[in-house]
This record gives C-alpha cells, structure tokens and sequence, in this order.
C-alpha cells in the first residue's frame, strides 16, 4: 500500500513554523513519541543505516508538513519525537516513515542479508502524545477544574 501525504500550503494561510501550528482554520500544539523496531528485533541499525535514516527524515517538514525534532537509535529500534498536523492519524504517518526509510535501507547488501524477507520494520509500533503544556495530571486538574471559582480549590483546613 503506498501512501502520499501531500500537503499544499501558502504563507498567508498557514504557519508550521512555530510549535503551535495554524492551519486554515485550525489550531494544534501535537506532538508525538514515536518507536519503531527492527524486524525480528535484529541489532543492525549502525551508523551508516542511522545516515540514511536521517537523511531520509529531512525535508518531511517542508514535504509532508511532519517536524522530526530528535531521533534516537539503539541497535534494533528508533525513537522519534515529532509533531504533525491532526488530520493526519499517527499511523499514516508511522507507515509513510517506515516505508520512506525502509526502501532506502533494504540496498544496503548487509541489511538484506540480514532480513531476507523483504521488510525492515516490524509491523507494530508505539506512539504517544506529548503536550509542551503539561502532563496528563495537569490536563486532569485543568478540565475538571473549568468553571470553578478560584476561591473554590482553596485547600481548608476544616470542612464548614
């Protein structure tokens, strides 16, 4: 299944250059934790694989309207931080970085003597969002908190 994500915008339209994105008529601060494995969790992610990874990676800002702001490896898996626009689920986005990655690393003659079976990433993911503006306690308290007077979440010493 190939997947395009193609995304036209101009200046006086939007702003993705910020970490809260405006977008038509939208507003968004989402940002994602993202990990993926190698397939059958084999340790082959070395630097020359990392380079690539990378080096695919750039550019999906301005292409597909992804931000990747850090990237890590351990030898069989990745970790990425990113933020993307919310009409986008996160697993487009995982398919469309897995399969961008791993057409270009599949040439590499180690890494197809490796993983015979034609595919780099196993089929399983984790993702998570992140907030810049709290945990998920913080959010808690904030939404259970709406419409109460200040007054009202003062701590009391003895009930009245």
């Amino acid at each position: 299944m190939h997947l395009f994500l193609e995304v036209r915008y101009t200046e006086d339209m939007t702003n993705i250059s910020s970490e809260v994105w405006r977008w038509y008529h939208n507003v968004s601060e989402c940002h994602y934790h993202i990990q993926l494995t190698v397939k059958y969790r084999k340790t082959i992610i070395d630097k020359e694989v990392e380079g690539i990874i990378l080096e695919t990676l750039k550019g999906f800002k301005e292409r597909f309207a992804i931000a990747i702001y850090e990237v890590g490896f351990d030898g069989n898996h990745m970790h990425v931080l990113c933020q993307f626009l919310p009409k986008y689920s996160g697993g487009q986005v995982i398919r469309l970085i897995k399969s961008l990655t791993s057409k270009r690393i599949l040439k590499l003659p180690q890494v197809k003597k490796e993983l015979w079976g034609g595919e780099f990433w196993t089929d399983g993911y984790y993702i998570a969002t992140i907030s810049s503006r709290g945990n998920r306690t913080v959010i808690e308290r904030y939404i259970r908190n709406q419409g109460r007077n200040t007054k009202d979440l003062q701590m009391k010493l003895f009930e009245g």
